[in-house]
């Protein structure tokens, strides 16, 4: 997630003991200032302190900001996290279109294992996904603002791919995309066991000798 820029020197820098130097709404751009440090916070102290640790009150001591200005833009941390979340999702999380499935497909399911497994961002998921196991009206604003869009992302190569003529159409993607992805996120969240390049490379090959397609060599 971008940052928001912290003046050097002031209360507040990492490491001094001191409160963080305080962000102001106003019409001259310092709303967005103070919005951005709000979800920076929220993601810093998620992945420290764990889901149970992160406070209103700490979001706002961390990010410089007056409790009532978090209370004017959410209701609760988790209100908070997910757009944290929401924002890490657009800024890291692309499907590159390299015009070739195979690469595409590479580069995706790499890119998506390191989002999930290995990024700060990963960690805010995994908190949220168990959020929403016992919060019915969160599960349901989870999969409406993320859940449907990730799985736009998540079928767009093949979708480009049969654009192109290297799958056939008609093809089920729902279920091309399942096959795909779902061992990426059972080992997140089920078992914790390794997603690096090799893993989601023997699944992009696995896939395209389902097809009859062969993989060239390892990029």
């Amino acid at each position: 997630m971008a940052r928001a820029t912290q003046t050097t020197g002031t209360p507040g820098t990492p490491g001094t003991g001191r409160p963080a130097a305080r962000h102001h709404g106003n019409r001259h751009g310092r709303s967005e200032q103070a919005r951005l440090a709000v979800l920076n916070a929220a993601d810093d102290l998620l992945v420290e302190k764990g889901f149970a640790g992160v406070t209103m009150e700490g979001i706002a001591t961390r990010a410089g900001v007056a409790k009532q200005t978090i209370y004017r833009w959410w209701s609760t941390k988790t209100d908070v996290l997910m757009d944290a979340f929401l924002q890490d999702v657009a800024e890291d999380l692309t499907v590159r279109d390299y015009g070739d499935l195979t690469r595409d497909l590479r580069a995706y399911l790499r890119d998506l294992a390191w989002f999930l497994s290995a990024s700060d961002s990963g960690a805010v998921f995994k908190a949220l996904i168990a959020q929403a196991q016992h919060d019915p009206a969160f599960a349901e604003d989870f999969r409406s603002r993320y859940l449907d869009d990730q799985r736009g992302r998540d079928r767009l190569a093949l979708e480009r791919a049969v654009e192109r003529g290297e799958l056939a159409p008609g093809l089920d993607l729902a279920a091309e995309t399942d096959q795909l992805m779902g061992p990426v996120y059972y080992r997140v969240l089920v078992t914790g066991e390794p997603v690096g390049q090799e893993f989601t490379d023997r699944l992009v090959d696995a896939f395209l000798h389902r097809h009859g397609l062969t993989a060239p060599a390892k990029d």
